[in-house]
């Protein structure tokens, strides 16, 4: 065996059933990377940033993109379900893989109370005579349903979600250069691609402004990370991973810097408003029948796509944190379809409570929670980026044997990206709305504490490094 080739025989077997194919891993990659917060936090974005927004939809990728080639090289030295926490407990300790497992599970279960709240505010642009709780408890049973089956009915709803996403934006652009390059339409005489500089500039309100942006922006990419929970459910993770990691540049100008390039050509930016999607407004402007039910319904299979990938996700972590003794051992059990069934029933009965929360709350209430979603997020792809810098340098002191998916830059572009990271953890902390985030991340370090403390007292084991299960080189 050579070092570049992944160590199968080492690889632990997890009792997963390998069930999704190679179609279903890109289109979970793909959908990853497009959301609620491209469709529709654009919007606050653009009036904030005016065109800047294109570099830091841009700036933002390169980074994202560097976490998961990061990522993609931890996830061919041992593909593992478990993923970040998995690494996380490997490279820096016991302690940081049972906080990082548990905060990924918390992010998804927040983001699936406020999705499935958004979707039946969805539904109810068609259908303002059903109740908001009746839609949001329909699509919580049925995603629920898919998620318990099997991942194969996971796989094959998420390829169609992911395929609707993909579709609406490609049509927006082609259509929008269309208008560009031929003029039709009722925004034909005012489209120019001088639009993205003619109206006070690149940067209209300023560097600073378009700077502080980030922190939304880098919303709109949480779930891209999804394709390394699903290691240890494919087929073929050695071809798919790579192949599903390797196309994410590609998806990010096509999908963020190419459609907000044609929209903001097509429209100038000063149209644009916050609580308003930047697609129905473009499509609304060129005049295109039906605009604000089609990208109605699009967003609403991004919120369906988001809610489902989190059932799936928190089932997976629960399970993970479980075999390492950090959660409830009942989490650990598969059913006869070979799925965590426990986990993920506890987590959609959270996610039940949420949709309780939020139809008795404020709407301010979907801020919070977006908030407290993006500050686990990038707990998250810090860990990832600290267990890879840590991963590089035994590998480079001959320790551990090499990935044979190798991350290019080595340690240095995992550094780069990690001190991006801090960067806009910092613009939060700065942000009056968004900083309420750090207040609930405080309060959650409290809680991880005490539940290490108490694991500790009871399995004083649980605390001690375990000996690494892979070969050691040399």
């Amino acid at each position: 065996m050579t070092s570049a080739q992944v160590d199968t025989e080492n690889v632990p077997e997890e009792g997963y059933e390998r069930g999704l194919g190679s179609r279903q891993v890109q289109m979970i990659a793909i959908g990853g990377a497009i959301g609620v917060g491209l469709f529709m936090g654009a919007g606050a974005n653009i009036a904030k940033a005016g065109p800047s927004i294109i570099l830091m939809y841009a700036l933002a990728g390169v980074v994202i993109f560097f976490i998961m080639r990061a990522l993609g090289e931890l996830l061919l030295y041992r593909p593992v379900s478990g993923s970040f926490a998995e690494y996380a407990r490997e490279f820096l300790g016991p302690f940081f893989g049972f906080v990082t497992g548990w905060t990924y599970w918390l992010m998804w279960v927040v983001t699936g109370m406020a999705e499935l709240t958004a979707a039946a505010i969805y539904i109810h642009f068609w259908f303002p005579e059903i109740p908001q709780w009746v839609s949001a408890l329909a699509f919580l049973v049925v995603l629920f349903g898919v998620n318990l089956i099997s991942v194969k009915i996971f796989g094959e709803v998420e390829f169609w979600f992911s395929m609707i996403k993909v579709t609406a934006i490609i049509g927006m652009i082609v259509i929008g250069l269309g208008v560009l390059t031929l003029g039709f339409s009722d925004a034909g005489d005012t489209a120019t691609v001088s639009n993205l500089w003619s109206h006070d500039g690149f940067f209209p309100n300023g560097i600073g402004s378009s700077l502080m942006t980030l922190q939304g922006v880098m919303f709109a990419y949480l779930a891209v990370e999804l394709v390394g929970v699903t290691a240890g459910e494919s087929e073929n993770p050695e071809k798919t991973l790579p192949k599903a990691i390797n196309t994410l540049p590609w998806r990010i100008i096509v999908f963020y810097v190419g459609a907000l390039l044609v929209i903001l050509s097509v429209v100038k930016w000063t149209e644009f408003s916050e609580g308003e999607s930047p697609f129905v407004h473009a499509f609304g402007e060129i005049g295109i029948p039906l605009a604000a039910g089609i990208v109605n319904f699009v967003v609403l299979t991004a919120a369906l796509s988001s809610c489902n990938s989190g059932m799936y996700s928190t089932g997976r972590m629960l399970r993970d944190l479980a075999a390492n003794s950090e959660a409830p051992q009942a989490f650990g059990k598969l059913n006869a379809r070979k799925t965590p069934a426990v986990g993920i029933t506890v987590s959609v009965a959270l996610m039940g409570i949420g949709v309780v929360l939020n139809y008795v709350v404020p709407e301010k209430a979907f801020l919070y929670v977006t908030s407290v979603a993006t500050a686990a997020g990038i707990w998250t792809w810090m860990m990832i980026l600290v267990s890879h810098i840590r991963y590089r340098a035994a590998v480079d002191a001959g320790r551990l044997r090499a990935s044979s998916f190798p991350a290019p830059g080595g340690a240095l572009f995992s550094w780069v990206a990690l001190l991006f990271l801090i960067g806009v953890t910092f613009m939060i902390a700065y942000d009056k709305d968004a900083r309420i985030c750090l207040y609930v991340a405080a309060g959650w370090a409290v809680a991880l504490g005490v539940g290490w403390a108490v694991l500790k007292s009871r399995n004083p084991q649980i605390a001690e490094r375990r000996d690494p299960e892979f070969e050691k080189v040399g």
